[in-house]
């Protein structure tokens, strides 16, 4: 090869594109070329390295007694770490006939120490490589909305008067001093009274001028500390379906008002006004339009570079705002108070972004008195509207439509210890959605009552926890001794299926973890943090986990947002060809994190002993 290829071939490589021009000559005029036979072992344990290796024609193995544990290829490089160390920790030997460029170590070092990034570069941890390119992806518009703090935004001097003053004192007041809201001092408690309650409670039910103030307050007020993330000031505003926030600072004291307007110089995605219009509909059709506007928001967040466990966290939301108000739009008056209804799955976790299949059931109390009939009605038409909104009915049929998954209270615990009394991999997946599940709509004493009831009837089974935990192994990880990645051979040539491949061992190995040690969050990012805080899985793995986790989600929403773009239906299927070189890169760094997590795992449940 000419320099210029040479330069153009090294520049492709991370972080080999991050050199300045004349650093990436200085490298490419030291470099030589070798060839090398099939079985050649180019690096021994315990050995010092004398080169940087380049692969620009076959495949190497990186060995650990005997076991494969990496794999490059063609335009990747090895072992870094190796030449900076100045020892080599594992064999590597060529699985086929193969063709380097060999960077001299003395050269890698000059060119290492000189550049502060490059450095940088090799000493962060696998975890900080996946974050740091999830950062890069952010524009600067929402880089700044996501490091931004509520004091960064304008917040609202506070207006307080006494619960005593009348309301036409406060009105005056509230004048003199141009304020749109007024705080509302009763004793220890704060309310809130806006222009709404003055149009709403005082005008509308006639009330006199001399009433006292408090009559038009709220005492529930939602509040968040000045230090606080501003887009987590607008979840919370989404959650509750309000347009202000009472701001407090590090002693509790009340600094002013944060509202709706402040956010969104800020932030554009018009997340408020989707659920305000959600919470608004007064009809099944006018939910379903308000409903439609999910995928816009979705492909908003994403093309401004929002992380996908904030975008999963606030469609999770406002998704379960439509169900509760279509629950509360169309199920019968009996229902309605003696009654949970929960989703489960990625819905329960809070990490199905988009619409894809349904994971629902109906927990009746045991005082409920709906005739079979009647219920029978309401959970059909209720699943029928939700594939009308575009959620598509469950492969598994896992939905209220289907009697199995509406039982009383009492009903579902004898389901749930026949799912624990008869083993086998369906029961179990069964216990896994359940453990899940989450409520959008009723009494949620219902479903902790039913996942208590699940917690004391598997207590100290180790026994059971090994056999729950064993589906982590279903699947292998899809990284192929030779090519890099193992590819579908049927239906989706071509392609491979990162949800078996690697999205689903983080989540049920999670989720076993979770089950064992009674972790009653659902979210397998929260899991791991309180799997970590309870010294469980050490800090080192379970940021891996959490980086890996968030990068292969958004893998996964990035080429399903290209396909419904094309019309096409989303799935789990990526296809190699079409990721970028770092994409490429990123994605083996999280196979390899999967594959440690089941090793994890296997020797935690002893697993490699189970028949």
């Amino acid at each position: 090869m000419s320099l210029l290829e040479q330069e153009s071939f090294i520049k492709g490589i991370a972080p080999f594109d991050t050199l300045s021009h004349n650093n990436l000559k200085f490298v490419c005029e030291n470099l030589d070329i070798v060839y090398f036979t099939e079985d050649e072992t180019l690096l021994s344990k315990g050995s010092q390295a004398e080169y940087l290796y380049f692969i620009i024609k076959g495949t190497v193995h990186e060995k650990e007694d005997d076991e494969v544990i990496s794999v490059y290829g063609h335009h990747e490089l090895f072992d870094p770490i190796s030449l900076i160390e100045n020892r080599v920790k594992h064999l590597f030997i060529t699985a086929q006939e193969t063709i380097c460029y060999l960077l001299p170590r003395e050269i890698f070092l000059k060119v290492l120490h000189e550049d502060e990034n490059f450095e940088q570069y090799f000493f962060q941890t696998l975890a900080q490589k996946l974050n740091t390119n999830q950062v890069n992806k952010k524009n600067k518009e929402l880089a700044n909305f996501m490091v931004a703090r509520v004091k960064d935004a304008y917040i609202q001097a506070p207006v307080i008067v006494d619960a005593t003053m009348s309301i036409f004192e406060a009105v005056q007041y509230q004048k003199e001093q141009k304020a749109n809201s007024l705080l509302v001092q009763k004793g220890e408690a704060l309310g809130i009274v806006t222009d709404v309650d003055f149009r709403e409670k005082f005008i509308l039910k006639k009330m006199s001028f001399d009433a006292p103030i408090e009559r038009l307050a709220k005492f529930d007020l939602i509040v968040v500390n000045k230090n606080e993330f501003l887009f987590n000031a607008q979840l919370e505003m989404t959650k509750h379906g309000i347009k202000r926030l009472v701001v407090e600072d590090e002693k509790a004291q009340v600094v002013g008002i944060l509202d709706q307007i402040s956010l969104v110089s800020f932030f554009a995605s018009h997340t408020y006004s989707i659920s305000n219009e959600i919470e608004r509909a007064e009809s099944v059709e006018a939910l379903q339009s308000a409903s439609t506007n999910l995928i816009r928001i979705t492909k908003s967040l994403y093309a401004k570079g929002v992380k996908v466990r904030y975008i999963s966290k606030l469609l999770s939301q406002l998704n379960e705002k439509v169900f509760k108000k279509l629950f509360e739009l169309t199920a019968p008056k009996s229902l309605l108070e003696h009654s949970a209804l929960i989703v489960m799955g990625s819905e329960g976790r809070q990490e199905q972004i988009l619409k894809t299949d349904q994971d629902n059931a109906l927990i009746l109390s045991d005082d409920c008195s709906i005739a079979d009939v009647e219920l029978a009605e309401f959970t059909k038409a209720f699943t029928e509207k939700l594939v009308s909104f575009g959620y598509p009915p469950c492969p598994g049929n896992i939905m209220i439509s289907n009697p199995v998954w509406v039982h009383k209270e009492s009903d579902f615990k004898k389901v749930i210890f026949s799912w624990i009394d008869n083993k086998s991999g369906d029961n179990f997946m069964n216990i896994a959605i359940f453990f899940d599940a989450l409520v959008v709509a009723g009494d949620k004493r219902l479903l902790e009552n039913l996942k208590n009831y699940l917690l004391k009837k598997i207590e100290n089974s180790g026994a059971f926890y090994a056999h729950f935990s064993k589906a982590v192994l279903s699947f292998e990880t899809p990284l192929s001794v030779f090519s890099g990645f193992v590819l579908s051979k049927e239906g989706h040539k071509e392609e491979l299926d990162i949800k078996k491949g690697a999205i689903f061992p983080i989540v049920h190995g999670v989720r076993s973890l979770s089950l064992e040690h009674h972790i009653t969050v659902t979210n397998t990012i929260e899991r791991l943090k309180k799997l970590n805080d309870l010294g469980v899985i050490d800090r080192e793995l379970a940021g891996d986990l959490i980086e890996s986790y968030t990068f292969l989600l958004s893998l996964r929403l990035k080429y399903n947002l290209e396909k419904i773009d094309k019309n096409s239906t989303p799935d789990n299927y990526i296809k190699p060809t079409k990721l970028t070189k770092l994409e490429k890169d990123l994605l083996k760094d999280s196979f390899k994190i999967v594959n440690q997590f089941k090793k994890f795992l296997t020797f935690h449940y002893k697993l490699n002993m189970l028949g």
